[in-house]
């Protein structure tokens, strides 16, 4: 159908924010078209599912996230300049700075060294408080832990948790929420900039081959090192997304808690597939980030439908990690799915997809999955109550969350597993 003879559409921005992560899963499926129409903030935009659908939203002949990104997004999530922002040879130049520090056993193991020890350090003073909040809690030991690896000082952990944690709840939502955001960012790039100028002067030490000094030392396609509030912002896309972390350690208590039966025992024994399917099966089921978007460089077809140049271009996470052709019972937690085999790249898709090296897939994905396969069976060893809370996690707030952050009380922590006692990988 051409384009021009279409009928208006009624914008979605509101429909948006009322349904939250079921807005494009329900327009899917009430439409007959394999993309789903929309107008979101005045512009047309075309929504896409599907392993196929991610392998032609991340080629860069088809779409481009340059332009795609909304100032309010920029101004609380990713930051003005970032990585995310650009394409073709300067995205892939910067994105090498990231993929030589954030993948590879070295630096997997690096990061959840350092979050380990802090957390075998926290856990110790729980049995001893009231109650303990642990999306707070895990917020800080994560904030600590990457800061050490990362090279970076901390003079006030609490309040570092609390802007990284505050730059991922405030980015999809009008209001209180989203001003937090873009004060937190607004700090965060302050001292970061200032500890960039003050590692380029000499007056304070960068450890050798640090995130911090790779970013402060790092030269984008032309050339040039990073301006100090560009080396902030990206220093704050290797940090946040490592706090945002805690939003999956408390869905990791929450499927704990409201899982199937024996889970907690399983994660107890030293088994690391299974740990590792854990934390596949927690980034596929729990909500985080809805969809993505990209902006059309030409004029486009998918599956037969017209894609006009410039048309906003969504690609749809939550729908295709709930999608019944990808995923047998899709709403029930299910770890064993992943043991009989690995996720397909395009297939699960909570933190984007296509190849990581060239296109805007998080470099940092290896060490989520890492981080939850260590942390999710210290938790399942660790014995406690949990009192009467809200425990909802409501679809309709973005990015959504557990409602009380799950609270546990009278903390009681078990021995590790012994090596090697764990049953045999399925």
């Amino acid at each position: 159908m051409d384009e021009s003879r279409r009928p208006p559409l009624a914008d979605s921005s509101l429909a948006l924010l009322a349904k939250g992560y079921g807005w494009l899963p329900d327009r899917r499926r009430r439409s007959a078209s394999p993309v789903v129409r929309a107008r979101l903030m005045g512009q047309h935009a075309v929504a896409l599912h599907g392993p196929e659908a991610v392998r032609f939203f991340y080629d860069e002949r088809h779409v481009k996230r340059e332009t795609a990104l909304p100032g309010p997004v920029l101004s609380t999530l990713f930051g003005h300049g970032a990585v995310h922002t650009l394409d073709g040879q300067a995205h892939r130049t910067r994105k090498h700075m990231f993929l030589s520090l954030l993948t590879g056993p070295q630096a997997v193991a690096g990061v959840v060294e350092q979050v380990s020890k802090v957390w075998d350090e926290a856990v110790p003073s729980w049995p001893g408080r009231p109650s303990v909040v642990l999306f707070d809690e895990v917020s800080r030991i994560l904030t600590r832990g990457v800061c050490r690896w990362a090279g970076l000082p901390l003079d006030d952990v609490d309040r570092v948790a609390r802007d990284m944690v505050a730059m991922v709840d405030g980015f999809a939502t009008p209001g209180p929420r989203h001003w937090r955001a873009r004060r937190a960012r607004a700090r965060s790039e302050a001292w970061l900039g200032r500890l960039v100028e003050e590692v380029r002067d000499g007056e304070t030490d960068a450890p050798a081959g640090s995130a911090l000094d790779v970013v402060v030392r790092h030269r984008d396609a032309d050339g040039r090192p990073l301006d100090p509030h560009t080396a902030a912002v990206e220093l704050l896309n290797i940090v946040r997304p490592t706090v945002a972390v805690c939003w999956f350690v408390a869905y990791a208590a929450h499927a704990l808690h409201r899982g199937p039966r024996g889970l907690r025992e399983r994660l107890r024994e030293d088994d690391a597939a299974y740990a590792v399917a854990f934390a596949h099966e927690l980034r596929r089921f729990y909500p985080f980030a809805p969809f993505l978007g990209g902006r059309a460089v030409t004029d486009l077809e998918w599956q037969g439908e017209p894609i006009p140049s410039g048309t906003l271009i969504l690609l749809d996470l939550y729908g295709q990690n709930h999608d019944p052709d990808l995923w047998a019972d899709p709403y029930t937690f299910e770890p064993g799915r992943f043991l009989d085999r690995p996720p397909e790249r395009d297939e699960l898709i909570p933190q984007g997809g296509g190849d990581r090296a060239t296109g805007h897939r998080c470099p940092g994905e290896d060490i989520t999955i890492a981080l939850l396969a260590a942390l999710g069976p210290r938790l399942a060893r660790l014995d406690y109550t949990v009192p009467h809370q809200d425990l909802r996690i409501p679809l309709d707030r973005l990015p959504s969350r557990v409602r009380s952050g799950f609270v546990i009380e009278g903390v009681r922590v078990q021995a590790p597993a012994r090596q090697g006692a764990g049953r045999a990988t399925r």
